[in-house]
């Protein structure tokens, strides 16, 4: 029978669990820094355990795969990196405008985050743990998309229109025309023509 008081073994594990908790942010944080740093497909469970400067054994006590530290990173990234709310243009009731609005965010969004998209991109396809979150991430933008559409009554090209509200919300698009030499005011302008083109 211990003889330790109640309150004490109370206050000792309140203190391992807060000291766990911090064990695992450190892997999380290293996880993320390095994931932008040298991409995911660089980023090793040692290199994350050195970084957070605890042992492998220790990575692989708070998270059991690869998998698992993707999710957790990815999370805690965009907790700290939250996409564009459709909130923010939802009382614009103009279609064209209302579209402006939210490729404008998301242009500014992709502007701020641009390292850790291109790692993520450039990735993908050789990381199966990347693959989940980044098609998560994928659906999100085709729905805010797809709202976009839905506010135009347009009876033909339904379909190039779709599509092409897809693709201008696109951090591949973005990156794209980036390359080109293309302020962010001219992306959305000829994102506005693209639209135009097909309403």
């Amino acid at each position: 029978m211990s003889t330790t008081p109640p309150g004490k073994r109370s206050y000792a594990k309140r203190k391992r669990q807060e000291s766990q908790d911090e064990t695992r942010q450190r892997i999380v944080e290293a996880s993320m820094h390095l994931h932008e740093e040298i991409g995911p497909r660089a980023t090793t469970i040692s290199a994350i355990a050195q970084r957070a400067g605890v042992t492998r054994l220790t990575v692989y006590r708070h998270f059991p795969d690869e998998t698992a530290v993707f999710q957790a990173c990815t999370s805690h990234w965009l907790s700290l990196n939250p996409p564009p709310a459709p909130s923010a243009w939802a009382g614009v009731t103009d279609p064209y405008q209302r579209a402006d609005a939210a490729i404008a965010a998301f242009h500014r969004y992709y502007a701020s985050t641009t390292a850790m998209w291109m790692a993520a991109h450039r990735d993908v396809a050789d990381v199966p743990a990347l693959q989940g979150p980044m098609a998560e991430f994928s659906a999100l933008v085709d729905e805010i998309a797809d709202d976009l559409f839905r506010q135009f009554k347009v009876r033909r090209h339904r379909v190039q229109l779709q599509a092409t509200l897809r693709h201008v919300l696109a951090f591949t698009t973005w990156a794209s025309l980036q390359r080109l030499g293309l302020d962010d005011p001219g992306k959305t302008k000829l994102a506005r023509a693209w639209i135009a083109a097909v309403t």
